[in-house]
C-alpha cells in the first residue's frame, strides 16, 4: 500500500456546495449517499477535458469516469485510454506526493491514475465522496492476470482506505441488495474522504460476439464467491447493472444468485426518463442510478457548453426522475459540477 503523505491543505467540503436540507438524513444528520442527486464527468482523463487528473478530482464533481483496458497485446498493465487499446492516453501522472499533482510524464497506466487519485486524497482530506466510474473498455483478462481478483488488489494497494466497499456496506447482511434495502446508504458526512468505485461493461466487450462473460456478471460472481468464503472484505468496487431497462433488469441475468449483488445501475438518461421505467422503484429500494448523456434529454442542451441555468434545470430534471447522477461533458461549469440536490 502506498504511504500516506499529508500536507496542510486546505480540505475540500465533504457536502457540494448546494444544500440539500429536503433529502432523508442519515445517522450523522446528513443526507444519506442515496438521497441525494449529484453530476458527473464522462472521460474525466481526457487532456482536453482536464490537464491533469488532480484537475477533474479539483473540479468539484461527485462522479469521474475512467476508460480502462485489460487485452494482452499491450504489456500486462490495466491501461487508461478512450480510443487506444495498446497503450495509455490520459492526464495521469502517477504522483508520488501531492505536491507531484502536476509534473511528470502522463499516459500512465491505471496505476498511475490511482496514484493521482491518492496524493489529492492525502491533500485533501475529508473531501467529497466521489464515485469513481471505471469502463471496463474490452472486460476482464483473467487469463493474464487483469481479473476481477487483480483489480481488487491494485484498488486496495493504490487507494487503501480511501476505498468504500462493497464489505462496508453490507456489513453483517447476507448480501449487498439486503444491506442497501435494510440500512441504505451511509450519510453523505460519514463517506467524507472516501472513493466509490462502479465498474460497468465496456463498448469493445459488449459488442464482442466470442465475450460470454461480460464484467458484470463477472464481477457480481466474484462478490458472491467472497462473500460465500469470508472473504468480502477483499473486494474494492461494486458492479453496475448496464443499460435501461424496465422492471427489475436484474433478472437479464440467468444465475440468480448473482443478482443480489447488483445495487448500482447505469444507463441512457432518455432510456430512463422517456417513459415506461419506474425509476422511482430504485429510489425506494435505495439503489444508486447514473443517467448517462443527461444533455440528450429533451430539449437537449449543449453536451459540453450549455448555460448555467440549462445545465442546472438538467440536473433538477434528473433529481426529480430519481437518478443519483447525472452525467455529461459539463467540465467548463465547475460551479454545476459541485451540485447536489435531494433525489426525487
Amino acid at each position: 500500500m502506498r504511504t500516506a503523505i499529508r500536507t496542510g491543505m486546505t480540505a475540500v467540503a465533504a457536502i457540494a456546495a448546494v444544500a440539500v436540507p429536503a433529502a432523508p438524513a442519515g445517522a450523522e444528520g446528513s443526507p444519506s449517499y442515496g438521497a441525494t442527486t449529484g453530476v458527473g464527468v464522462h472521460n474525466a482523463y481526457d487532456t482536453a477535458k482536464y490537464p491533469y487528473f488532480a484537475d477533474a478530482l479539483d473540479s468539484g464533481a461527485g462522479l469521474l469516469e475512467i476508460d480502462v483496458w485489460t487485452n494482452g497485446f499491450g504489456g500486462g498493465s490495466f491501461r487508461v485510454s478512450h480510443s487506444k487499446p495498446l497503450s495509455n492516453d490520459n492526464n495521469c501522472v502517477n504522483a508520488g506526493s501531492p505536491a507531484a499533482l502536476r509534473t511528470g510524464a502522463r499516459n500512465q497506466p491505471l496505476s498511475g491514475c490511482l496514484a493521482d487519485i491518492r496524493a489529492w486524497h492525502d491533500a485533501n482530506p475529508g473531501h467529497r465522496p466521489i464515485l469513481l466510474k471505471v469502463e471496463m473498455k474490452d472486460g476482464f483478462n483473467a487469463n493474464s492476470g487483469r481479473g476481477p481478483a487483480e483489480l481488487d488488489a491494485l484498488l486496495s494497494a493504490e487507494l487503501g482506505d480511501a476505498l468504500y466497499r462493497p464489505g462496508d456496506l453490507m456489513g453483517k447482511h447476507a448480501s449487498l441488495d439486503e444491506a442497501v434495502q435494510a440500512d441504505g446508504w451511509p450519510s453523505r458526512s460519514a463517506l467524507a474522504g472516501k472513493f466509490i468505485v462502479e465498474l460497468i461493461p465496456g463498448v469493445v466487450e459488449e459488442g464482442n460476439p466470442l465475450d460470454r462473460l461480460w464484467t458484470d456478471r463477472e464481477y457480481a460472481t466474484h462478490l458472491r464467491d467472497l462473500a460465500a468464503a469470508g472473504r468480502i472484505g477483499q473486494a474494492a468496487a461494486f458492479p453496475a447493472v448496464h443499460n435501461a431497462a424496465a422492471g427489475d433488469p436484474r433478472t437479464r441475468y440467468a444465475d440468480a444468485t448473482i443478482r443480489p449483488w447488483f445495487v448500482v445501475f447505469d444507463g441512457d438518461a432518455t432510456a430512463y426518463t422517456a417513459g415506461g421505467i419506474d425509476t422511482a422503484w430504485y429510489d425506494r429500494r435505495h439503489y444508486l442510478v447514473v443517467m448517462t448523456d443527461a444533455h440528450k434529454v429533451a430539449p437537449a442542451i449543449d453536451i459540453t457548453r450549455p448555460t448555467e441555468a440549462q445545465a442546472r434545470e438538467r440536473v433538477s430534471l434528473m433529481a426529480r426522475s430519481h437518478a443519483s447522477f447525472a452525467t455529461a461533458d459539463w467540465y467548463p461549469l465547475p460551479q454545476v459540477l459541485s451540485t447536489v440536490v435531494p433525489r426525487g
